[in-house]
């Protein structure tokens, strides 16, 4: 197994390798999971190409690095769910495998995911990695974009560090989505998309690498005033994902991408999502550091 360095590289920091020599597909060794795993350390994106997962396939090989998060965040009921196991339908089909029209309340809320985010920094404890594998992906458009908030932080002036390292802000998909005018919750939406607090600075548990944490899902930073606060988070959101610090990942059928949310964000681009099919399947690795924790 060897990975290639394809995205950016500021100073020390490496971002985005390309992973090849091995298919995961069948089970891997615990060697090569640690080798996955310090790969992850070092770059905080892997690409694997020609990984034809089925989803049972996709949800063994992403235990290997810890429980998959129990519960699901979007407007879709349990009933009209179209995938079966614990992975997140990142697509534009309904449960009868149709595109979503362009009026429905489904396909409005996921427009969401073409704002910088990091998975689950709604959640109270925030996800370790997600892995996005690509089913069937469109012939245009349809890419995802990545950005190095480690690289970010080490490019912040002395000034704009002192004074956002202490900060606490609130996450919720309501903020995110409110940016696109999409502000119809139901009570039991509201309840389960209530904001939870998040450090604006972390340092990562194994390279001991501070990163921003920055969201679309951040509306509010505590003790400040809320015009103020989005500003501000505006303004870092424009210095962290300057050219510089992202890389774009342009999809084939058959690639899985893996990624570290507690030193990325990224985006997804936009493409026909109501004449082609987008049909892409997330597992998403479960944290283990509450706001507290992270302080610590």
């Amino acid at each position: 197994m060897d990975i290639t360095r394809i995205g950016p590289r500021n100073g020390e920091i490496e971002f985005v390798g390309e992973v090849s020599g091995i298919d995961l597909t069948r089970p891997i060794s615990a060697e090569q999971a640690t080798a996955i795993e310090a790969g992850m350390d070092r770059f905080g994106v892997l690409v694997f190409h020609d990984q034809h997962f089925t989803d049972e396939q996709q949800v063994a090989f992403s235990l290997n690095f810890g429980e998959l998060e129990a519960t699901l965040a979007n407007l879709t009921k349990p009933a009209d769910r179209r995938l079966k196991l614990n992975i997140a339908d990142i697509s534009n089909l309904d449960k009868n495998n149709e595109l979503l029209a362009r009026d429905d309340r489904r396909r409005m809320f996921n427009l969401g995911n073409m704002l910088w985010h990091s998975d689950s920094s709604f959640k109270a404890t925030p996800a370790k990695y997600s892995l996005l594998s690509g089913r069937q992906v469109p012939k245009a458009g349809g890419d995802t974009q990545f950005a190095d908030m480690r690289a970010a932080w080490e490019s912040f002036d002395a000034e704009t560090k002192a004074l956002i390292e202490p900060l606490i802000t609130e996450h919720s998909l309501i903020y995110s989505r409110g940016q696109l005018g999409f502000t119809e919750f139901d009570a039991e939406e509201r309840r389960d998309f209530a904001p939870v607090l998040q450090r604006l600075v972390r340092t990562h548990p194994v390279t001991g690498r501070k990163s921003v944490f920055l969201s679309s899902h951040i509306g509010v930073i505590r003790g400040m005033p809320t015009p103020e606060a989005r500003m501000l988070i505006r303004d870092l959101s424009e210095l962290a994902t300057a050219p510089a610090f992202t890389h774009t990942h342009r999809w084939r059928d058959g690639d899985l991408v893996m990624w570290d949310n507690r030193t990325t964000m990224h985006r997804a681009r936009r493409y026909n999502d109501v004449g082609e099919i987008r049909d892409m399947r997330r597992t998403t690795i479960a944290g283990a550091a509450t706001v507290a924790q992270q302080a610590a």
